[in-house]
């Protein structure tokens, strides 16, 4: 069991209640737009739970169903299911919630500065708390991955560095969980036991490898096991494979040596910072790559030989640069196929720096330190206000990313998805052709085109974007969905039907491929085979009232009224404010002769869409049995003038 550590007798004081209320009255104030800020790119379905995740039985497919999400972060997800459960869909809460797990980030921070007596400790967590290269893993809620990973990151280490002889395996223990838990969150977490040993050396001056191996040689297997899903789930589920990832040894290396600059540069000077940078070209310059191995070579060996009067500068920069590590080339993650850096990656490895900064304001002569340091965290403050304001909505973001980085084709995909998701179709498609002539051999936005020509009523058009996205990306589902929709536009039944199950049979549980499907065979008048698909997408996503709608259509065609009326309420109940839905079971009420609730329903539906002409029939119908002839003449007349068919 691990040996105790020789650590300082007592912890420091406590920060004061004014130091902890300052921090986040300051906090607060620079991400408040975040509050009334809504969903951005892949917040919606990557990681707010969707639909058919949502159940208890979804809980289990997060743990034990590989593909189930994005990523196999099932902690992550898991924590996520649990906010949808308390808000929903409402991007508020996880807004709020992100901002709480940086406060408690942050105040780890401080706790773990000030147990390793590093100065200066409250200006460094401030500094973290509050500067604009945080504001992109802040504001966007599908970073909760950096922050909860984070705060998990954090109180393992703190945990494992606080044992004792008295409670040196329970602490061992639980800090064992919590850095699982962090693995399961996000893997650049898996850097942890070698940060650990970093710590020990600067703290002790030397690492006794006999009792922190056997501590922490169990915390390297699960780093590199879950380094190694990571990288499969990369490759098998998100894409991170091809072409566009073929980099060579140089190519990489050249990452590597540039990218630590461009990072540190981006915290000495948090100028034009962009949601998507340019992506680097390669192959990359030689001279760059030089200069860059070169820079870094030369700094860490003045470090090195800095060590004997001063370990903490060494330490910053491999805590920085290992911290990195994960991020720096040498392992394939998806962000690479249009860009080599992001802000978020450099969340959790710039705490080393961070601290580096601390210590240097500390050690400025009393009366300036105050000074000093306020005039580094008020304008970063207010740098950090003004940066999350194109995280406001999706549509500010991309036009922001857009006037930094006009090239940039993934955020031409993503805007017209965004206009698409508005239903303006027509306002989509220049950016999808745009993203194309930037990048021909883009699987998304060939998948998103074929989507948006169909929906304008240009099936035929759409079949070849989306005949070439399967060529590039033959396990593209969502593609060889849409690929059905366009075939069953233009009267190609059976082709549409083969496209859905070649959908199903890549993603079994994909409950948008089993409602076209059952939609397409329905259309041909094979009900009961239409019947099982709305069933199994009811059933994958169980809060789609639509899905359930039709289940309670092919019933009533099928003649089993009795089991169709639980879906009709169920579809109500799920979409209380469709007219649709109400008018649907409005006329099965009927057929089932309960003319009343056939007339609650039904007004019901034309209160919500006075213009539904089928409704006013319906209510026509519902009227004349319960002997109202003049309530019935009445919605006859507007059913007849609104165009339906006596």
């Amino acid at each position: 069991m691990p040996e105790a550590e020789h650590l300082p007798p007592s912890d420091p004081p406590r920060l004061s209640w004014g130091w902890w209320l300052a921090l986040g009255t300051v906090v607060l104030a620079a991400y408040a737009p975040t509050f009334g800020a809504g969903f951005i790119w892949d917040d919606q379905p990557g990681h707010v739970t969707r639909a058919e995740l949502q159940s208890l039985d979804g809980l289990l497919r997060i743990w034990f169903e590989p593909g189930a999400t994005q990523q196999y972060y099932p902690f992550l997800h898991s924590f996520f299911w649990l906010q949808h459960r308390l808000w929903g869909d409402a991007p508020a809460g996880y807004h709020l919630v992100n901002l709480l797990l940086h406060l408690g980030a942050t105040a780890l921070f401080v706790q773990l500065l000030r147990r390793l007596r590093v100065p200066g400790a409250p200006w460094a967590a401030l500094l973290f708390a509050i500067h604009p290269v945080g504001v992109e893993t802040v504001a966007w809620i599908s970073e909760q991955k950096n922050t909860l990973s984070t705060v998990l990151f954090l109180a393992a280490a703190l945990t494992y560095l606080r044992q004792r002889p008295s409670r040196g395996p329970t602490n061992y223990a639980i800090a064992t969980g919590l850095f699982v838990l962090a693995l399961l969150t996000k893997t650049v977490t898996a850097t942890l036991p070698a940060v650990l040993l970093v710590i020990v050396w600067w703290r002790d001056g030397h690492i006794e490898w006999r009792r922190e191996g056997r501590r922490l040689l169990p915390w390297f297997c699960l780093a590199a096991l879950a380094a190694a899903t990571t990288v499969h789930f990369e490759r098998a589920y998100i894409g991170a494979s091809g072409g566009a990832f073929s980099l060579s040894a140089w190519d990489r290396l050249a990452i590597a040596t540039r990218a630590p600059w461009f990072y540190a540069g981006k915290l000495l000077w948090p100028a034009h910072l962009l949601f998507v940078y340019p992506r680097w070209e390669m192959p990359a310059p030689l001279g760059l790559t030089l200069a860059a191995g070169m820079g870094l070579i030369s700094l860490l060996a003045g470090l090195f030989l800095l060590r004997t009067r001063a370990r903490g500068p060494l330490a910053a920069a491999l805590l920085f640069g290992g911290t990195l590590f994960p991020a720096l080339g040498f392992f394939n993650v998806y962000p690479f196929l249009y860009s080599f850096v992001a802000d978020h990656f450099q969340y959790l490895a710039s705490l080393a720096l961070f601290a580096l900064a601390g210590a240097a304001v500390a050690r400025l002569p009393s009366r300036v330190v105050v000074p000093t340091g306020l005039a580094l965290v008020l304008p970063l403050a207010l740098l950090s206000w003004r940066q999350t304001q194109p995280y406001r909505d999706v549509f500010s973001l991309y036009q922001h990313t857009l006037a930094g980085n006009p090239d940039c084709w993934m955020a031409h995909n993503n805007l017209a998805e965004a206009h698409a998701r508005e239903g303006r179709y027509a306002e989509a498609l220049p950016h999808l052709e745009h993203a194309l002539r930037l990048r021909p051999d883009f699987p998304e936005a060939l998948n998103n085109l074929g989507d948006t020509l169909t929906r304008l009523g240009r099936a035929r058009e759409a079949v070849s974007p989306l005949e070439r996205a399967l060529v590039l990306q033959p396990r593209f589902a969502e593609a060889r969905n849409h690929l059905g929709i366009a075939l069953a536009a233009l009267g190609r039944t059976d082709e549409a039907l083969a496209a859905f199950r070649e959908a199903l049979r890549l993603r079994p549980r994909f409950a948008t491929a089993s409602f076209n499907l059952g939609l397409t065979l329905a259309r041909a008048g094979r009900t009961a085979e239409a019947l099982a698909e709305f069933q199994a997408s009811a059933r994958h996503a169980p809060g789609d009232a639509i899905a359930h709608l039709h289940v309670a259509i092919a019933l009533t065609l099928l003649e089993r009224l009795p089991e169709a009326m639980p879906n009709f309420e169920r579809a109500v109940s799920l979409a209380p404010d469709s007219a649709e839905i109400h008018n649907h079971y409005a006329r099965a009420l009927g057929l089932a002769g309960r003319y009343e609730d056939a007339i609650h329903h039904g007004l019901r539906a034309v209160e919500l869409n006075p213009g539904l002409a089928d409704a006013h029939l319906n209510l026509a119908r519902a009227y004349r049995q319960v002997g109202r002839p003049a309530d019935s003449e009445r919605h006859q007349r507007e059913a007849l003038r609104l165009g339906a068919r006596p």
